[in-house]
């Protein structure tokens, strides 16, 4: 008879089942480690939950992570009022709208002290016109405007110079269904008091609120004066042919008068004139709106030509990245939809002008700012599995492809041949994978090394990671294969979506037995790239170490924790 003792083993057991009582069940039915209330709003704030995940819609994850936003309100406001300034102040997040979200949810708590707190670093976090008025919006769905809300909207329009204001009014007129106007006339009374506006500021909010073009010489409105100017010119009689030249002449000249006119400012017949982004290009437009209009340029000017140096030497520029707040991941995004020639969801196409692909793919890694080696022995392992071929939060770049763009900040920073970068996957076939269906397999098992190296541009690593066939999730297969392979490495690194589910050991297990192989310590870093509640890392674990992969902050924190800098 069989021993039915020798079936409990805490050694190996199927990651279907639980190994210890502090795993809970993942989307995919296998068990794995729930991460608290603090770490999941970071996700939150990084990774956002507009899409969906391979197991969990978009309404669900959006409903779950709701939770935890609202949980932090209650129980630990100050941390979640000082993670959204660190997140949002510092560009760690692709998109601020998280970060306003949860901002508005803050000031929305029953706790008053937690409200007035909130209110206080409204205008830190909602630094443009947009973000006030999504600001606005999502205060709406938790609570009435009363006078606190009121007097912090009202000191936006107060705590900005002037010449400032002027420029936030004029570029974002309006958008989320408010505008300025809109929020003047709530905030009547609360938007300056007497003898705490001056004539120019005074002058401006009556233009906003009541439509009264400012009088004078106030040097601080010179914009609205050029914004109102410039959107005359494209109202006049169009029947004369000499005009249409006079026009581009006069927006040309509007734009050389330095006051900041930005191309949402001009009318949409200026901008399909060349001569007038050449003089926005010269004057200076600021690095994710260059990269977003690279498409218009391109079509506008034709081709190359002199222009693509000018806009190549700006998108590298590293300075301007970082003053900028441009995350990584919008570079990432950009270098690919541009290369495609094509819109996502319009009809817009354009040739793709080389130069400027390359400056993208500069520009990515300056975004990232200076990352210190950790100069030590590392394995990059990426999960190619099934549940990897999902977009992140409705942005058009999958996670397995994020996981490239990652692994190659990594061999760029640290020396040749200490980083070895496998893909893993379980069995193929389990999510439709036809053998020669997308072309020759990268991969010749659910685990091999990938061919990706910091000489490869990062356009060609997306879409060859784009190739990759896929199975199941089994994330203990990284540590199985180093041992099996006789690979010592100082670090572990997994990035994955933590839904692990199909192997015969887990992985924290499988990590417990290569240390125990390798006879030292191996630190592991898990880099979650989705929003959700898990994680393979075990929290009890001093070596190991959960991070949100979209973190602009993450190459620097893995190199950190790696080389003992934490």
């Amino acid at each position: 008879m069989a021993d039915i003792l020798a079936s409990i083993n805490t050694r190996t057991t199927p990651q279907s089942d639980k190994a210890r009582s502090d795993q809970v069940k993942n989307s995919t039915g296998g068990f794995v480690f729930e991460i608290g209330d603090e770490a999941r709003f970071h996700r939150f704030l990084t990774l956002g939950t507009d899409g969906n995940t391979y197991y969990t819609s978009a309404a669900e994850l959006t409903r779950q992570n709701a939770e935890v936003v609202f949980r932090m309100a209650a129980t630990a406001p100050d941390k979640m009022i000082a993670d959204i300034l660190t997140v949002s102040e510092a560009g760690r997040a692709p998109k601020n709208k998280q970060a306003i979200f949860a901002l508005a949810v803050a000031a929305s708590a029953e706790d008053p002290d937690t409200r007035r707190k909130a209110l206080a670093v409204m205008h830190r976090v909602c630094r443009t016109g947009t973000m006030l008025f999504q600001f606005n919006k999502y205060c709406e769905q938790f609570r009435g405007r009363g006078p606190s809300l009121n007097r912090a909207v009202g000191n936006w329009y107060l705590l900005k110079p002037v010449d400032k204001l002027a420029y936030q009014v004029t570029k974002y007129r309006s958008r989320e269904d408010w505008s300025h106007r809109d929020l003047l006339r709530l905030v009547k009374g609360y938007a300056g008091k007497t003898g705490q506006i001056g004539d120019s500021r005074n002058a401006l909010l009556g233009w906003v609120a009541r439509g009264v073009t400012p009088e004078g010489g106030h040097e601080a409105l010179a914009i609205v004066h050029d914004y109102l100017e410039a959107k005359e010119m494209a109202t006049q009689d169009q029947g004369d042919p000499a005009l249409p030249r006079v026009a581009q002449r006069k927006w040309v000249e509007i734009i050389n008068r330095g006051h900041g006119m930005t191309w949402e400012m001009l009318p949409d017949a200026a901008l399909k004139v060349p001569a007038v982004w050449e003089a926005l290009l010269a004057q200076g437009i600021p690095q994710t709106a260059l990269m977003r209009q690279l498409p218009r340029l391109t079509n506008v000017f034709g081709g190359p030509g002199s222009w693509t140096a000018e806009v190549a030497a700006q998108l590298i520029n590293t300075e301007k990245l970082v003053k900028g707040r441009v995350h990584p991941i919008n570079v990432l995004i950009a270098q690919r939809t541009y290369q495609s020639g094509h819109s996502l969801r319009g009809k817009q196409s354009w040739t793709p002008i080389p130069p400027l692909v390359d400056a993208l793919d500069a520009a990515f890694y300056g975004a990232f700012g200076a990352v210190e080696p950790m100069g030590k022995r590392t394995l990059l392992a990426l999960d190619v599995s099934g549940s990897m071929g999902n977009t992140i939060s409705d942005l058009p770049i999958t996670c397995r492809e994020v996981t490239a763009a990652l692994s190659l900040v990594t061999l760029r920073t640290e020396k040749p041949g200490s980083v070895e970068i496998i893909g893993f996957t379980g069995s193929y076939g389990g999510y439709g994978y036809q053998a020669g269906r997308y072309g020759p397999s990268p991969l010749r098992g659910p685990v091999d090394v990938l061919d990706i190296s910091p000489r490869r541009r990062l356009d060609d690593v997306t879409n060859y990671m784009a190739r990759l066939p896929f199975g199941s999730t089994d994330c203990a297969l990284p540590m199985i294969w180093a041992a099996a392979n006789k690979r010592d490495f100082d670090a572990i690194v997994v990035l994955t979506d933590n839904e692990t589910w199909a192997g015969r050991m887990h992985p924290f297990q499988a990590l417990k037995n290569y240390r125990n192989e390798v006879g030292h310590d191996v630190k592991e870093v898990v880099v979650g790239m989705t929003a959700t509640n898990f994680s393979i890392a075990d929290p009890t674990d001093p070596s190991s170490l959960d991070v949100a992969g979209f973190d602009a902050a993450v190459p620097n924190l893995i190199s950190d924790f790696v080389a003992d800098r934490l």
